[in-house]
């Protein structure tokens, strides 16, 4: 029996770690367990969970805290076997005010009356916003550098022409956060609306993608590295960024045919 609840606690923990892993920084678009900011993740043999986050520095954007803190709040109390939950953000300026705000199931306004009288869905959306485009102009790069796609590919690439892996997937998933449909046949090259890029502003379109893409990556290693240096040793619980998400040499041929 003991080694039956010893099993089932740990099938339980590997769910709720996997239920982190699809909680996103908004800023950094990542999940906080690549981040490392994850710090603790118990689960009793009751069910009943326990789950400590920090973040690189103690006045990271209360708004940004906020939101992490209650989509893993939400992520982790939804999963089946899970009784109760005690989760918390330490080290943070505003570490009280928002665990209270969690702990009552409060929406950050409530939270925050004397800061805000909105809620983030706002903000939510115009990070996934972020994320789709930097996407876009990373998988287009991708294509043309490490696929031998040609630039004027682009234009008419579809998602069904997307190689399996990381690059694919992670394109889906952020269409998926924004409504837009993942049906294969539908354009790679499209705005937060789903609509289609026009060819003649695709070159135009990908620099300013570029541009925020770099400012996504800009930002990650950043706070990776402020990370470590607040907590010795974080950078060995940080999950490696794969070669093929990380920044890409931008593509001549556009940068030319737009100048």
């Amino acid at each position: 029996m003991t080694a039956v609840l010893s099993e089932q606690r740990t099938d339980l923990r590997e769910r709720v770690w996997d239920a982190l892993h699809t909680v996103i920084d908004p800023e950094l678009d990542e999940p906080v367990t690549d981040l490392g900011f994850v710090t603790e993740c118990t689960v009793t043999v009751t069910g009943a969970t326990r789950i400590r986050l920090r973040l690189p520095t103690a006045f990271c954007s209360p708004n940004f805290a906020y939101l992490m803190v209650s989509d893993a709040h939400d992520a982790v109390l939804a999963l089946p076997g899970v009784t109760a939950l005690t989760l918390t953000l330490g080290d943070h300026s505003d570490s009280d005010k928002i665990n209270a705000g969690i702990a009552a199931h409060l929406g950050f306004a409530d939270a925050f009356p004397a800061e805000t009288t909105t809620e983030l869905h706002e903000l939510r959306a115009v990070f996934r916003r972020k994320a789709h485009q930097a996407f876009v102009e990373r998988v287009c790069t991708a294509l043309v550098r490490e696929h031998g796609r040609s630039a004027d590919d682009l234009p008419a690439l579809r998602l069904e022409d997307l190689p399996p892996g990381r690059l694919r997937d992670g394109l889906l998933r952020r269409r998926t956060d924004l409504g837009l449909s993942v049906d294969p046949s539908d354009p790679v090259c499209v705005d937060e609306q789903g609509v289609r890029w026009p060819p003649e502003e695709l070159p135009r379109r990908l620099r300013f993608a570029r541009a925020v893409r770099v400012s996504i990556d800009g930002n990650a290693h950043f706070c990776r590295g402020l990370l470590a240096t607040r907590y010795p040793g974080a950078e060995t619980v940080q999950a490696e960024r794969h070669h093929e998400l990380l920044s890409l040499t931008p593509i001549p041929d556009h940068d030319r045919s737009a100048s």
